[in-house]
């Protein structure tokens, strides 16, 4: 009798590849093959170099230089410009008028940006300031904040408009607004309606980080105080500032951005001039009492603004305006320009 292949006479023979399919190597259809996991931390027996890549990151960076976008926001006479040059330590945003000339309130909002290129042992930053002049400054405060949305969706528009070329630069040049600074009056009360106002709007397409500007105009109780009131307000109108709690990665940086939120609104006093304290050159301001010292963190909170903004989270607002903020507003425009009619 004929023997069938694969009957109980027949010695079973397992191949341990697949069965291969009739057609598929003519079509081009490829095998789907199983890969057994690994272990996840994999001992190795001698030295390799990966390390060697934080290296490499370090000197294209030193060599490319990175940009920082930084803008300012409030009343005139509030020390925007003095706070910026403190920030930098150099003449990177020129004062509005030269003294013994009168200033003159501009009768809408302007902005005026400034580019410098600052380098600190290799690194090349490009800082562009803007600041906003007329902010506030008027009887009728209506809308006044409409030009500075504006232009930061026009920094947004003017990258979107460069990523969707089809002959991309090799590195688009950023304008968009990474931080924006806001200084509230000393009043030592509660928020006024314009200050609520503005920050919720521009909360949501730009990283917003109150300050209380000229601290020294205010005791150490006052201080305090306006600070809880401030607090309050900010938590009552839903009113999310940098650094966001909905954007802590790891309970490390929520740990670390939980203790700066408990000091948000920094207590800040800027200064252009030194002076001498017990034999040391302090950047500081003179008063009939003293010298308030402004990177003592005794006197103001000013060092806790510098490394927010520089030391420790400038790559983190620059990763948030582009994450976040940014591709809310990409997703906008594309599904209104996807719109039929």
């Amino acid at each position: 009798l004929p023997v069938r292949a694969g009957s109980s006479l027949e010695p079973e023979e397992r191949s341990m590849e697949p069965p291969a399919v009739p057609g598929e190597e003519e079509e081009g259809v490829e095998v789907p093959l199983t890969v057994a996991p690994g272990p996840v931390g994999c001992q190795l027996f001698g030295y390799v170099g990966i390390e060697a890549v934080l290296d490499q990151m370090k000197i294209k960076t030193m060599k490319t230089g990175f940009e920082f976008n930084i803008m300012v926001v409030g009343q005139s006479g509030l020390g925007k410009s003095t706070m910026v040059n403190t920030l930098f330590k150099s003449k990177v945003s020129r004062k509005s008028s030269q003294p013994g000339q009168e200033e003159r309130i501009p009768k809408t909002v302007q902005l005026q940006s400034i580019t410098h290129v600052i380098e600190e042992k290799g690194v090349k930053m490009k800082l562009t300031v803007t600041d906003t002049p007329g902010f506030g400054d008027q009887i009728n405060n209506e809308n006044c904040w409409d030009p500075i949305i504006k232009y930061i969706n026009e920094q947004y528009e003017r990258y979107l408009r460069e990523e969707i070329l089809i002959t991309r630069k090799r590195k688009i040049p950023d304008t968009r607004v990474h931080g924006c600074v806001y200084f509230v009056p000393p009043t030592g009360h509660w928020l006024r309606p314009l200050d609520l106002e503005f920050m919720q709007r521009l909360s949501k397409i730009v990283n917003v980080v109150p300050v209380i500007a000229k601290a020294d105009t205010l005791t150490l109780e006052e201080r305090a105080e306006f600070k809880q009131r401030i607090q309050e307000d900010l938590k009552t109108h839903a009113i999310s500032v940098y650094p966001q709690e909905d954007f802590d990665q790891d309970p490390e940086d929520r740990a670390l951005n939980d203790r700066i939120r408990e000091k948000i609104p920094f207590a800040v006093v800027g200064a252009d001039q030194e002076h001498q304290v017990n034999g040391k050159r302090v950047l500081g301001r003179k008063t009939k009492w003293g010298i308030i010292e402004v990177e003592n963190p005794a006197h103001c909170e000013f060092p806790l603004l510098r490394d927010l903004l520089i030391r420790s989270h400038l790559q983190d607002l620059k990763d948030i305006t582009h994450n976040v903020h940014y591709e809310s507003y990409r997703v906008r425009r594309l599904n209104e320009s996807n719109r039929p009619g």
